[in-house]
């Protein structure tokens, strides 16, 4: 049994509304933006744990509040067995040092009038290392494959291509050898030609650097070829969580259905299936009562599925769901 890394219970995450002056003379309660709604979920060590789902499920505010970018409004995250949610911000510096985060565009995560040496260089500088800062930077460097290294020190992130700009976003997450990573859509912005080549190098030092990951993505078919197990995110809340080859081969609520229809088959002979769900998310400002995604489900069973929260039951070995057609 692999040792639990991180561990979140009932984490949640609302984000208040700021109204107008005459919103706020007549408004009768606070609005909240209720981007993660009491999710729970562990990943082991070495691991590397998919959130999926579409824009504005709440998979990057998730990322964020475990490295405390941002404060949970309630809940608990832990490191080990350590709640680092009731550390003080002085002494969480060291704990930053353990999880790092891997931004989803490297044309906006990267300081251009920095070099990539002192790109790469600057977590070291700011956790007061000691030892050889240049031989470090080249080894990671070329951890990452970019070879050889002194050609890549002195040059500006404009000078690289995009590519290779996130592999420098990998080489700075991975200079402090973390235990936690958070992989924000790592190759989204990147050409479908170099996607793989990418996601295989962070497969990798996955298992170099004996690091543990969160892949946050929208596309099952990157989550399948990436990760070891998926939750899915709609509006706040996970819909369905297991072994992502499990969750792939056999999906059990109509949303994981829904995005699995979506995902494109490389084969123009392959009988096309009509999606399943229309519709835009609804705003998570005032979500839909009992399953949020009654609204759009394709199989609605009534009243239930209306007024009644589902809860995230196990319905097999490493596998749960949240739907009344399982309850």
């Amino acid at each position: 049994m692999k040792e639990t890394i991180i561990k979140v219970e009932d984490l949640k995450k609302w984000f208040p509304v700021r109204l107008g002056f005459f919103e706020t003379l007549f408004s009768r309660k606070q609005l909240f933006v209720r981007a993660v709604d009491q999710i729970s979920f562990d990943i082991k060590k070495g691991e590397i744990f998919g959130l999926a789902g579409e824009s504005g499920s709440g998979k990057t505010t998730t990322g964020r509040l475990l490295l405390r970018l941002i404060e949970p409004t309630s809940g608990t995250i832990y490191l080990h067995d350590k709640d680092i949610t009731k550390i003080p911000e002085k002494q969480f510096k060291r704990i930053r040092s353990k999880i790092q985060i891997i931004f989803q565009d490297p044309y906006e995560s990267l300081n251009p009038r920095m070099t990539i040496s002192d790109i790469v260089s600057e977590p070291l500088r700011v956790q007061g290392y000691r030892g050889d800062v240049e031989s470090r930077v080249s080894k990671v460097l070329e951890d990452v494959e970019l070879i050889p290294p002194e050609e890549f020190l002195l040059r500006y992130p404009h000078e690289l291509s995009g590519g290779q700009r996130q592999r420098v976003a990998v080489a700075r997450a991975l200079i402090l050898d973390p235990e936690f990573i958070v992989a924000d859509e790592p190759v989204s912005m990147l050409d479908a030609s170099i996607r793989a080549e990418v996601l295989n190098l962070m497969i990798d030092l996955r298992e170099k650097y004996d690091v543990s990951i969160l892949y946050i993505t929208h596309d099952l078919a990157l989550a399948r070829h990436t990760c070891d197990r998926l939750a899915v995110m709609y509006l706040g809340k996970i819909m369905e969580r297991g072994d992502v080859e499990d969750i792939v081969q056999e999906p059990l609520h109509p949303y994981t259905k829904a995005l699995m229809v979506a995902v494109p088959v490389p084969d123009p002979t392959s009988a096309r299936i009509e999606v399943v769900i229309k519709g835009e998310i609804p705003s998570p400002i005032n979500p839909p009562s009992g399953c949020r995604f009654h609204t759009r489900c394709p199989q609605y069973i009534g009243d239930i599925c209306r007024t009644k929260e589902p809860a995230l039951i196990e319905v097999g070995k490493r596998r749960s769901v949240a739907c009344h057609l399982y309850s």
